[in-house]
């Protein structure tokens, strides 16, 4: 029986500790003012995260030829991920149907009350429902993995797999990633059709409205267009909130004060490329129809 091999710590092993520490250097001896050597070093840390999540996420895809090795604990993940986040969801969207079914109604006064019913149904599928449910899961589900991947890296844990002649990135990233993109698509699907629904109770309640006319509104303004879109970006946000969340927890350090920084870093992390996908993927409604 041979000996245990030392874990793999190579500058391009996609799981490779933020405990390396660089060479620093005297600072104001460096020419330039400082906001031009701090944008430098801004510029420099973004192009290093850069490389590594890329070399994360190749050895991520490399990882998916070995199903058997991931696929149960991909069902696990997903349980935890999409049914433990379903109420709140569900409870966040309506809410928001129902806020945007006030404004409209209120603010739109010299328009046929119609435009409640499209307002919602626009609103909801093409920014609200996936945009709100990819924050609430950045806050339950990818602060929950910065923190657990994070308390495995400074406690050692993902060495040991190493140990065990187990691939890291098969246990813990593949399965995470995965279910993120597969529990968000059902989510953003119920978290619009709870935004609509509740838009609809609050119209006919609230505001002097008949069904008749907010399902007018909402069948004159709905097309497939739209529903590609929410889809499109619930897969999106699906592989942003896991690969994130797993990336920020992997780069943990520092005992328990870095398991904290790491989740605040995972949270922020993810709403911030939320949002940028949203205003780069804006663009395929207009192509789409």
């Amino acid at each position: 029986m041979s000996a245990a091999q030392p874990p793999d710590e190579s500058p391009t092993d996609p799981l490779a500790g933020g405990h390396e520490r660089a060479e620093h250097k005297d600072e104001s001896a460096a020419p330039g003012p400082a906001w031009l050597r701090s944008l430098g070093r801004f510029g420099i840390g973004c192009a290093r995260h850069a490389g590594r999540s890329a070399i994360l996420l190749v050895a991520t895809v490399g990882a998916l030829r070995r199903p058997r090795r991931y696929l149960h604990e991909t069902f696990v993940q997903a349980k935890r991920m999409g049914v433990d986040s379903l109420g709140l969801v569900l409870l966040v969207a309506g809410l928001s149907g129902a806020v945007l079914a006030q404004q409209t109604g209120y603010q739109f006064t010299t328009l046929p009350l119609w435009v409640v019913g499209e307002g919602v149904t626009s609103g909801m599928i093409t920014e609200l429902g996936p945009v709100l449910t990819a924050i609430i899961l950045a806050g339950r589900v990818g602060a929950g993995m910065g923190a657990e991947l994070g308390t495995m890296k400074v406690t050692d844990q993902i060495d040991a797999l190493r140990t065990l002649n187990r691939d890291p990135v098969v246990e813990l990233i593949v399965p995470r990633v995965l279910a993120g993109i597969i529990v968000m698509i059902p989510l953003v699907v119920l978290a619009n059709a709870a935004g609509i629904f509740s838009g609809w109770i609050t119209g006919i309640t609230l505001l002097p409205m008949s069904t008749h006319q907010y399902v007018y509104g909402a069948k004159a303004i709905y097309h497939s267009a739209q529903l590609v879109l929410s889809l499109v970006k619930a897969v999106a946000f699906g592989f942003a909130v896991s690969f994130i969340g797993c990336y920020v927890g992997i780069r943990a350090e520092g005992g328990a004060a870095g398991v904290g920084r790491t989740t605040t870093n995972a949270v922020v992390s993810i709403i911030v490329a939320v949002m940028i996908l949203d205003v780069l993927l804006a663009p395929i409604y207009r192509a789409v129809s």
